[in-house]
C-alpha cells in the first residue's frame, strides 16, 4: 500500500516539477531543449544558431546551439570539442558516448562544465554547456539528467 501511495504522489509530482520548465525550440537546426526554472535567455544568436540562458543570480550560464560538424564524422568532431575545452583549462573527469551522442564533464577553478552534444541530420549536430560553481554540484545533478532528457534533435 506504501509503495501504491509513493508512486501515485510521484505521478502528480512529476508533471508540477516539468511544468516549471520551459522550453526552448531552434528552427534553424532544429532541435530543442528544456530550460530550467528561474533561468532567463539573451535572446536567439544574430546566426540564428542558439541562445544563452542565465540563472537569476547569475552564477550559472546554459548555453545551447546547433551547428555543421567541422569533421566528417560527429564522435571525432565532438573529441575535438572535448579537447578544446580541455586546452583551455578544463580538467575533464567524466565522459560516456556513443556514434549518436557525447556527454563529458569538468571543472576549472571552482567550476563545473557538463557538456552534451548530439548527432543531428548529415553532418548536423546540437549541443549544450552548463557552467556552474563546484559547490552547486549536488543541487544541481537533475538539472543536469533533464538536460540531457530533453535536448532532442528534430525531424530531419
Amino acid at each position: 500500500m506504501r509503495i501504491l501511495f509513493a508512486f501515485t504522489c510521484l505521478l502528480f509530482i512529476s508533471p508540477a516539477i516539468a511544468a516549471d520548465w520551459g522550453n526552448y525550440a531552434n528552427t534553424r537546426y532544429g532541435y530543442e531543449i528544456g530550460v530550467p526554472p528561474g533561468f532567463s535567455g539573451g535572446g536567439e544568436s544574430d546566426s540564428g544558431d542558439g541562445q544563452v540562458f542565465r540563472s537569476k543570480d547569475g552564477s550559472q550560464t546554459l548555453t545551447v546551439w546547433g551547428g555543421y560538424l567541422l569533421d566528417e564524422e560527429f564522435s571525432a568532431d565532438m573529441q575535438q570539442r572535448k579537447q578544446g575545452d580541455a586546452d583551455q583549462g578544463w580538467a575533464i573527469s567524466y565522459e560516456a558516448s556513443s556514434p549518436q551522442w557525447i556527454s563529458y564533464s569538468g571543472s576549472r577553478g571552482g567550476h563545473v562544465l557538463y557538456a552534451r552534444g548530439i548527432a543531428r541530420c548529415g553532418d548536423q549536430y546540437a549541443m549544450f554547456r552548463l557552467e556552474y560553481a563546484q559547490q552547486d554540484v549536488v543541487k544541481l545533478n537533475p538539472v543536469v539528467e533533464k538536460l540531457v532528457q530533453t535536448l532532442k534533435a528534430g525531424r530531419c
